[in-house]
């Protein structure tokens, strides 16, 4: 493969790239291979025979990562991220105008009812989506067999990169859905027998795969664009399946690998572009090193050491950039007439720059985006997270509002002139009778990682009559971090833990806590110590429910207690129902101990509103649509859940699932 310089950018439109596609297969139309059908992998004869459909094959599949964070439902209100942190201690549903809101997740949540693709949460995006992602991988290795000209090396590269994705998905829907369909190849005859593959026997299966990648796929250095699988990568996501598959050991020796070996490093002074916000006469920034890693324009250059697997998302046509609107979605409502001044104003407006009441002083629209609180970060993602040693660590730069990295509402000032109270900050409560200044909490009133979510609305910013400054916009900056180095020390961190080696574990969690300037470092870390890094860390980031699922196995095998003393059975860690505080897995555990579930009941205009979870949504539902679909065979249902079976027949290991695929029914 002949070396390009690292920091182009892939181009390729994903119009193009589905042409292409369409061009290498014979097909009975494209749309039949881009629907998501993981149960009727029909297609007919194909012949695949290009390098440049297959290089177009694998640069639709990179560029199908960013789908699985940023794709929107139709009012642009949410992302398909945000349902992994709905299902973790780290956020809740905000928009409590909604009388459907996805809260009562316990009662909500069925086979038939509560997962959605839309604004309220995407786990059927989720199921329909990975399993398109699994499809595009398996057209690479299905077919490259055909592609002339290839030698031997070259295709072991290709099959590397195409095993990452496919490894990647699968990884991600075994902690999210349980045991599942194994499918690996693209079927040449309809298939509707289907039997479910046990989680572990698929971790097996994808372990062995990213081995082979760790041994072909190249370094970045040596590859053609950012944004495509490199070895880091590879290398980044076997340590999570040694984790999740017991092999603590080799999980240590592989992120040793990547920490030392592999030309990466941690970033621990400002570098790149310094980006000053978006209006810094109303929110200074002073410029420290986790504002610039978290600069889109920073994220995928050469000069960040610290990037292992990026997403390029920038441009100005809808086929390389999609709009991420975090500063929307994720920000409190602050400009709601829910929140007052203690003389009845409405406390904070959007003025536009052409209104006469706009003041540079005060334009928190530009500065700190309109948000609308779809979901909202939780007490313990908002506050408690970052007391460490019982102290709130002021100092850690990610939670540092002196420089204008954390948001808090009490920072926000009124800035209606007919108030009084202009130019003061804003507060919660009225300093005369100690009524609640702001009549929706759950929405209005939260505090924020702005250095994660501020985002430059390039559109807002270039019409002066606007109010909605949103976040990344067409024609702006979006691009996002998949895997950076940071989360390989909080990695290798867990597998010392898992191994009793507490004082590596500290270390490696305190190297990151020095980076970010913190005060209080730890002495000897918990499970809860290392969850709670990552939660300061890897916000939009990690998938957090994937890996409070993941390390809840991880503690099964281990036999470690987790921060409360607790140990897990592997046999029955996921197989518990209920929404007392007793029992249930690690995951649960972190709900009940740290998230709005099973203690919050809040009123507002729209209803009154009860946030629960049960032990049994540690696993979605599998999709009664998938399960129809399949009618000729039987998929096993998640345990608490309605058509739940023990006894239906399921694939032990991945060799008889892969063995079955070849049987028509």
């Amino acid at each position: 493969m002949n070396k390009i310089h690292k920091n182009r950018i892939n181009k390729l439109s994903a119009k193009g790239l589905i042409m292409i596609l369409c061009s290498s297969f014979f097909f009975s139309g494209c749309s039949d291979f881009l629907d998501p059908d993981p149960l009727s992998f029909y297609e007919p004869t194909t012949t695949f025979q290009t390098i440049s459909g297959l290089e177009a094959a694998l640069a639709m599949t990179d560029k199908h990562l960013r789908n699985m964070y940023i794709h929107y439902d139709a009012q642009n209100i949410a992302v398909p991220i945000a349902t992994e942190y709905l299902f973790s201690e780290m956020l809740a549903s905000g928009k409590t105008d909604d009388g459907a809101l996805f809260a009562d997740i316990a009662t909500i949540l069925t086979p038939t009812n509560g997962a959605e693709n839309g604004d309220r949460n995407r786990i059927t995006y989720y199921w329909d989506e990975t399993y398109t992602g699994i499809k595009y991988a398996n057209t690479i290795t299905s077919f490259i067999d055909a592609v002339e000209g290839l030698d031997e090396e070259t295709k072991n590269i290709y099959i590397g990169r195409a095993y990452f994705h496919r490894a990647l998905r699968y990884y991600n829907l075994v902690f999210q859905f349980g045991d599942i369909p194994l499918v690996t190849k693209i079927i040449t005859v309809p298939k509707q027998d289907y039997r479910s593959t046990k989680r572990d026997a698929i971790l097996d299966m994808i372990t062995k795969d990213l081995e082979f990648a760790v041994e072909w796929v190249p370094e970045q250095a040596d590859m053609t664009y950012i944004g495509m699988i490199n070895k880091g990568a590879c290398r980044q996501l076997l340590i999570k399946c040694y984790l999740a598959t017991g092999q603590f050991q080799k999980a240590i020796d592989q992120a040793d690998i990547l920490i030392n070996q592999s030309g990466y490093e941690l970033m621990r002074d400002p570098f790149g572009s310094f980006n000053e916000g978006g209006e810094p006469d109303t929110w200074p920034i002073t410029r420290n090193v986790i504002w610039d890693l978290h600069r889109p324009e920073n994220k995928l250059i050469s000069a960040n050491k610290e990037l292992i697997l990026g997403m390029p998302n920038r441009g100005a046509s809808a086929e390389s950039f999609l709009d991420f609107l975090t500063m929307r979605i994720f920000g409190p409502m602050w400009n709601s007439g829910d929140i007052t001044t203690p003389d009845g104003y409405q406390a904070v407006n959007n003025y536009a720059r052409t209104d006469g009441n706009y003041n540079k002083e005060y334009d928190y629209l530009r500065a700190i985006g309109r948000g609308i609180g779809t979901f909202r970060h939780t007490p313990y993602a908002s506050k408690s997270v970052w007391y460490v040693n019982g102290q709130e660590d002021t100092a850690d730069l990610r939670h540092n509002h002196e420089v204008g990295n954390w948001g808090r509402m009490e920072d926000i000032k009124y800035n209606n002139p007919a108030s009084e109270w202009f130019g003061e900050n804003l507060r919660l409560y009225h300093p005369e009778n100690n009524s609640l200044l702001c009549r929706d909490t759950t929405r209005c009133w939260y505090d924020w990682p702005h250095y994660k979510i501020y985002l430059e609305d390039v559109q807002a910013e270039a019409n002066l009559s606007s109010t909605q400054f949103n976040g990344a916009t067409n024609g702006g900056n979006a691009d996002w971090y998949f895997y950076r180095l940071a989360e390989t020390y909080l990695l290798r961190a867990e597998a010392k833990f898992y191994l009793n080696n507490i004082a590596g574990a500290t270390e490696d969690v305190n190297i990151i806590r020095r980076r970010a300037n913190c005060d209080h470092l730890y002495t000897a870390v918990t499970i809860g110590d290392i969850m709670d890094e990552r939660a300061r860390e890897l916000f939009l980031e990690e998938w957090r429910n994937v890996e409070l699922t993941r390390v809840s196995l991880c503690l099964a095998l281990s036999g470690q207690p987790d921060e409360w003393g607790n140990t897990y059975d592997i046999n029955t860690f996921d197989k518990q129902s209920g929404t007392d505080r007793n029992g249930g897995s690690y995951w649960y555990q972190r709900i009940i101990h740290y998230s709005m579930y099973n203690k919050s009941t809040i009123e507002v205009s729209a209803g009154t509103f009860n946030y629960t979870m049960d032990k049994r949504n540690i696993y979605w539902p599998i999709p009664n649509s998938a399960i129809t679909a399949n009618n000729r065979g039987q998929l096993s249902q998640n345990y608490g859940y309605d058509g739940y079976d023990p006894t239906t027949p399921v694939w032990e290991t991945w060799e008889e699932a892969v063995a079955d695929e070849d049987v028509a029914n």
